[in-house]
């Protein structure tokens, strides 16, 4: 979720019924370091809460003095981020790449744990590859140290977020007799039915949704309802896109700078107004635009419109 869940994002998943949010993983490095990006990533507000402030690294001294300047922000809890399999995180030996090592990522934990009266949780992987499936020691190894909850990604660092995720061990895991922490499933969850499935199956503690949230944090209110009814929401309207729109670069604007906002916005239109038919010349208005007053009027004209008024321009 790097460069998605900032806080503009979790304004609208908040406000979408999410129960507990975390930050954009924070390179312990960078915090040691004072790098601006990590720096700013360590912004929290109070609608949030709860909240958890996500760091990752390869280094214990590093991962201690990341962990105390985090402490110092007051989130409610720190998050150790053992799963992220992006190349230039893993030639680090941080993320998931951690996996090929449990003593050091044990050692990591601790080194954590002990830096901060926070409750510190963890998020990993099944393992490195099909060989090395090793999360039944883990979640062993990091609740005795004292972790407090433990969130587990359905496939290894092999699989990226190829094929299906695999719940089965996740299940094991919380099944296990000696694993009396909360644990949490994640992976491939993207519907409501999916999620009450899941939750029924496997028997988990709780569900966290990542990819299936951008663009759509109505997701969250839709799995709610789902849970508590059996019945469906209806979708988002035309008129609640276009309003999380304005939002998202509003709270964007507040948070950043203009430009920057508006640039970055660029990226999201299409998760946003995904499935509208012939939305097309729309999103290239958007995208191709850098006047703030521009873009708001091109968003009131979707409004206007509606989908079929946006359906029928495509056959004029």
């Amino acid at each position: 979720m790097e460069d998605v869940s900032d806080p503009p994002f979790r304004y609208l998943c908040k406000q979408q019924g999410a129960d507990l949010m975390y930050t954009e993983f924070i390179s312990s490095e960078g915090l040691i370091r004072d790098a601006i990006k990590s720096r700013q990533k360590l912004d929290i507000f109070d609608y949030e809460k709860p909240i958890g402030i996500q760091i990752f690294g390869g280094d214990e001294e590093a991962m201690a003095l990341a962990t105390k300047i985090v402490d110092s922000t007051q989130p409610d809890l720190v998050d150790i981020n053992f799963g992220c399999p992006v190349k230039k995180v893993v030639c680090k030996g941080a993320g998931a790449a951690v996996l090929k090592d449990i003593p050091l990522m044990v050692r990591l934990t601790e080194a954590v744990v002990k830096s901060t009266n926070l409750p510190v949780t963890v998020k990993t992987r099944l393992g490195w590859d099909e060989k090395s499936k090793n999360i039944e020691e883990v979640a062993e190894r990091l609740q005795d140290i004292g972790i407090k909850a433990l969130t587990v990604h359905g496939r290894t660092r092999t699989q990226l977020y190829k094929g299906e995720a695999d719940w089965t061990l996740i299940s094991k895991v919380k099944n296990n007799p000696r694993i009396q922490i909360p644990i949490f499933g994640n992976g491939d969850i993207d519907t409501p039915e999916k999620a009450l499935e899941y939750k029924n199956r496997y028997g988990v503690d709780g569900i966290m949704i990542g990819r299936a949230s951008i663009g759509h944090p109505w997701i969250f209110r839709e799995i709610k309802h789902f849970l508590n009814t059996g019945e469906h929401l209806a979708g988002p309207t035309l008129a609640e896109r276009v309003e999380a729109c304005r939002t998202h670069l509003q709270k964007s604007i507040e948070w950043k700078s203009e430009i920057q906002a508006i640039n970055e916005m660029k990226r999201h239109y299409a998760n946003y107004f995904k499935g509208i038919p012939n939305f097309k010349p729309f999103r290239t208005k958007l995208v191709c635009s850098n006047v703030l007053p521009e873009i708001f009027e091109t968003l009131q004209q979707i409004e206007s419109l509606g989908i079929e008024g946006i359906s029928a321009l495509a056959h004029d």
